[in-house]
């Protein structure tokens, strides 16, 4: 192929799904000359399984790319089509929003924000090659010939690399959704030295809406008030879909039985590892073969379409044997499959091979994000491009990278799993992952990351001031309400008793009043007649500060230990055969993933607390100008 030398840009981000846009999106808005290339500008931002934002942990990673300044939430407060806040009946270290989106107008709405950024070109062509010298990137190389000089790059890849869709016994090579696979772009990144492996997802049929008998299903509301994922959306937001649910039956089961041979999960066609937290219906019926029925959740996929989303459904099945196993389903009997289930297999890296930056450890100024690390999911993705769109300006700029420790979000947890534990199938955060749940609540988001937000660069002086205003009127709340004496009253002790919590005959402080779990911020307001007018958010954080206190106080006690640990950087040279009293397995686990502080270190499995013990010695002593073997 002949080639031919095309503009120079400071960063190229490869791939425009949802991690490319972020990256290039946040580089580009730090002032980084940026280029954002897409197989296709018809599907930047789309959304290839479900059209959904959120849900259990996904939503406190979407308002944390909000609070450092992303794009995600805001997108996702523009085009919803029905909004819920999951886990209600929990604590609120579990409280998740989740929003059905319009895939077509979330998809529009991100291309007119790239395309109307500063700093940033945006380009349809399929990136074939990168190139490097002396491990550092030099270019980047299209399927026309195009070579683009570059100081750093950042593969965005998703699904896409040396994609294969499986249904049945047919196979071919393809992206998602109908779209023409990267499949010359893996042999070069082979060829840099680059660990690749094969992972595998996949999606549930899109079906007709007026081929389902909603009467018989379960309709799932939309929640009111609505909750926005952006801290900055203002005004009135509505519902303007209704979800249903469904359920699989012992008929539907014994369909999916009958054909598993037909299956090429089970026939061993695919390769690829898939998801854990995510299986197909097969997978399902075969592992859970005790459960009578699963859940279907009937999703539209926007308001100017009648294509529905089976959420629950994904299967690689044969298309003939998808259309009798979704017919056994009550309401279904009718059902008109537009876009069959498949299997998608594709080529992803070993997160192992990244540093905590995101940047690859073999060649200086290439990032990985997204899908193509191991992850699965949108919201994934977009944080992980989020921090490397960061990472990637800011070794342009010759600044050092920022870092997210695991106390400080999501996004921090996301990534220290990634490259200090890597993944053996297609990552997925959950809240679970987090020793500070806590401390990691989606409703302080804000509070956790919009001074850093606006350090960076990427979270505007008006919109730190309104940040800056809201957290004072927190802490003054709290003081208020620490120092607000309420007198005993037959209705206050009513409330009390009718909230099954003992009376009070003596003056209390609200504030220890609140500290009861079966009494509310808002029970009290007939109680307090100085109370002021708050917006909704900040008397959300007041209870929340106010009710948890003690646990709160704890695990800041526990992150204030590990910080100390997190604190005690290893250098990157550190040659740890060579280590006395280190064992074999410590030795090369620590090689292998090189962690960046001995706080890092205790996170890598192989790696045993008598093993952190020598690592502290021998970094004392060579801190005092010992050496290794000393």
């Amino acid at each position: 192929m002949e080639t031919y030398e095309a503009q120079s840009y400071d960063l190229a981000v490869i791939g425009a799904g949802h991690a490319g846009v972020e990256a290039a999106l946040a580089a580009a808005r730090l002032g980084v000359s940026t280029v954002l290339f897409t197989i296709s500008l018809d599907s930047l931002a789309n959304m290839p399984c479900n059209p959904s934002i959120g849900g259990t942990a996904k939503g406190h990673l979407v308002r944390e790319i909000d609070a450092l300044g992303g794009q995600m939430g805001k997108a996702a407060d523009a085009t919803f089509i029905q909004s819920r806040m999951l886990n209600r009946g929990k604590g609120p270290a579990v409280h998740s929003l989740r929003v059905q989106t319009d895939r077509q107008r979330y998809h529009i709405y991100m291309k007119k924000v790239v395309e109307q950024q500063e700093n940033l070109d945006l380009k349809q062509a399929e990136i074939v090659e990168i190139r490097a010298a002396g491990g550092k990137i030099q270019s980047v190389v299209t399927h026309l010939g195009a070579v683009h000089r570059v100081k750093a790059a950042i593969l965005c890849t998703g699904t896409f690399l040396r994609g294969r869709i499986f249904v049945g016994d047919v196979s071919y090579e393809s992206g998602p959704d109908g779209l023409h696979a990267s499949s010359r772009l893996s042999e070069s990144l082979m060829a840099l030295g680059i660990p690749l492996r094969r992972f595998k997802t996949g999606t549930p049929a899109r079906v007709h809406r007026s081929s389902i008998d909603f009467s018989q299903l379960e309709p799932q509301e939309g929640d009111s008030p609505i909750t926005p994922f952006s801290f900055e959306t203002r005004g009135e937001l509505q519902n303007r879909a209704i979800c249903h649910i469904a359920y699989t039956n012992e008929a539907t089961h014994e369909v999916i039985r009958q054909n598993i041979h037909r299956s090429p999960l089970y026939g061993g066609k695919i390769e690829g590892i898939g998801p854990r937290y995510c299986p197909s219906i097969e997978d399902k019926v075969v592992r859970f073969s005790d459960k009578p029925r699963h859940q279907i959740f009937v999703e539209p996929m926007g308001l100017d379409t009648e294509e529905i989303y089976l959420q629950g459904m994904s299967s690689s099945l044969p298309e003939d044997v998808q259309l009798a196993f979704y017919r056994t389903v009550k309401g279904f009997e009718n059902i008109k499959i537009m876009r069959s289930a498949y299997a998608i297999e594709y080529d992803s890296v070993d997160p192992l091979s990244l540093k905590p930056s995101l940047e690859f450890k073999s060649v200086e100024g290439l990032y990985g994000a997204g899908q193509f690390n191991g992850t699965s999911g949108y919201e994934e993705a977009a944080a992980q491009g989020l921090v490397a769109g960061i990472n990637a300006a800011r070794f342009c700029l010759g600044q050092e990278p920022v870092i997210l420790g695991r106390s400080s979000s999501y996004i921090g947890t996301l990534i220290d799993d990634l490259v200090t534990k890597g993944c053996s199938d297609p990552y997925r955060m959950m809240t679970s992952r987090s020793e500070y749940r806590l401390l990691l609540r989606q409703d302080n988001a804000d509070a956790r990351l919009t001074p850093l937000g606006h350090e960076i660069g990427l979270i505007s002086d008006e919109r730190y001031q309104k940040f800056l205003h809201k957290q004072q009127l927190i802490e003054k709340e709290v003081a208020r309400l620490e120092a607000t004496t309420v007198p005993p009253s037959p209705a206050l002790n009513d409330l009390l008793v009718s909230r099954e919590t003992s009376p009070i005959s003596t003056g209390f402080k609200l504030g220890e009043l609140i500290r009861r779990p079966q009494v509310s911020y808002k029970d009290l307001e007939p109680f307090d007649p100085q109370r002021p007018d708050l917006p909704a958010a900040v008397a959300e954080e007041v209870e929340i500060l106010l009710k948890y206190e003690g646990y709160i106080k704890k695990q800041q006690l526990e992150v204030e230990q590990m910080q100390r640990l997190e604190t005690k950087l290893l250098p990157e040279d550190a040659d740890y055969a060579s280590i006395t009293g280190l064992r074999l397995e410590a030795a090369e686990k620590l090689g292998k993933v090189r962690p960046r502080s001995i706080g890092q270190a205790t996170r890598i499995s192989g790696v045993s607390p008598a093993d952190i013990s020598v690592l502290l010695i021998w970094l004392e002593h060579r801190q005092k100008g010992g050496t290794a073997d000393d």
